[in-house]
């Protein structure tokens, strides 16, 4: 309000929206007398959201580094639900192409067509470990066997060492097709290539193959160099993060050996019994169990909640805790020949358990026989731990 002097009465004016800041009369230091202020009020919107100025760049940098260190995936889809533009700049390539696998990966009671059609964008975009889940799962619990095995051949284009192996494996089962369809040639050189890229399991399995002479020619100096190798990456391995956790190394390096020789020890393996040094044992350190991949944390939790989840009755899992991969066919995997009780899709994975749970229990039997009343026949293979698998 002014007055005929032109005097104006300070005042503070508000609405709802916006704050006018009026005219404020000033004081003169030298006088003491007052003095009218003429700036120009300013106006100043309430509510003013300054996340709509960042540009589009700066936000896809943090959306990356978002999906790739999410804990699970609520963390990043609570951001998704957020608003239009974080969900539309969140679903771009750059952003889920770096997603981790705890980013993306649902538990089985939890899967639906959305997580799948999520799982889908994710691989679309180039994501390889998206690309490999998604084709385990498609393989094995969808049984969608071509889709998932271009997949998994997808991410083993783009360098996935787990991948590389899970074909291995394919192969030399003959997963997905008859007895007919192994090729163990291949298998090999799918080992080989993960084996380079330092995946343990696939340099244990290609020691095997040298050592039995299996798809490829026998080399057993090679194939034990092979083995040894695979053991002391692994310690390598669990020392290290042992450091980083601050376990005592003396419990890590105690190796415990058998507490009488194996009732049927391979022959080529008969002066590598009694005591030596736990790299040569094979699996003979006290050493914790790897952690399990959550494609087969996935798939071993999907057949424990699905009884029926098996495409064919008297198919049976990977005995290995840590596996989770099925049969296609009967008689697919090859089965310890000692018990019988205990069946395996690889090498690599009768080594684990026998390491973990198996040479406590494995235990000889004049003649074990199949479920449907008939004696399994094959050829056998032999595992690091001295224990014989034979191909049912």
């Amino acid at each position: 309000m002014k007055t005929r002097g032109g005097v104006c009465y300070p005042r503070l004016v508000q609405d709802e929206k916006k704050k006018r800041v009026s005219k404020k009369r000033k004081v003169c230091l030298a006088t003491g007398k007052g003095m009218v202020c003429r700036k120009r009020s300013k106006m100043i919107p309430v509510g003013t959201d300054m996340f709509d100025d960042l540009p589009d760049d700066l936000v896809l940098c943090i959306l990356s580094k978002l999906s790739s260190t999410a804990n699970c995936p609520s963390d990043f889809i609570n951001v998704l639900i957020t608003c239009k533009r974080l969900n539309g700049l969140g679903l771009q390539s750059q952003v889920v192409s770096k997603a981790s696998p705890k980013t993306f990966l649902v538990k089985p009671h939890n899967w639906s067509e959305s997580a799948h059609r999520f799982l889908k964008l994710l691989a679309d975009a180039g994501n390889v470990e998206a690309c490999y889940t998604l084709g385990m799962i498609r393989f094995y619990c969808l049984q969608s066997r071509g889709s998932g095995a271009s997949l998994m051949a997808k991410a083993a284009i783009g360098g996935y060492a787990p991948a590389l192996y899970s074909l291995a494996v394919i192969q030399f089962n003959g997963s997905g097709g008859s007895k007919n369809d192994k090729d163990l040639r291949a298998g090999v050189a799918l080992c080989a290539r993960a084996a380079f890229l330092g995946h343990i399991d696939a340099l244990r399995e290609l020691g095997h193959c040298l050592q039995d002479g299996y798809g490829v020619r026998q080399n057993i100096t090679e194939g034990r160099r092979f083995l040894v190798q695979a053991n002391a990456r692994e310690l390598a391995s669990v020392l290290a993060s042992a450091a980083a956790s601050g376990i005592p190394m003396r419990q890590l390096l105690t190796w415990t050996p058998l507490p009488h020789p194996h009732p049927h020890p391979h022959p080529q393996l008969r002066h590598l019994t009694g005591s030596g040094c736990p790299l040569l044992s094979d699996f003979g350190c006290n050493v914790p169990a790897p952690e399990v991949h959550p494609a087969n944390r996935f798939l071993g939790e999907w057949f424990a909640a699905r009884a029926d989840a098996l495409p064919g009755a008297g198919l049976r899992l990977c005995s290995h805790v840590g596996c989770g991969r099925p049969e296609t066919r009967r008689h697919e995997f090859r089965r310890c020949s000692v018990c019988g009780a205990v069946n395996y899709c690889s090498r690599a994975c009768q080594a684990l358990d026998w390491k973990l749970r198996h040479k406590a229990e494995c235990a000889a039997v004049e003649r074990w026989v199949d479920e449907d009343g008939e004696g399994a026949e094959g050829d056998g293979a032999v595992n690091e731990g001295d224990d014989v698998m034979e191909e049912s």
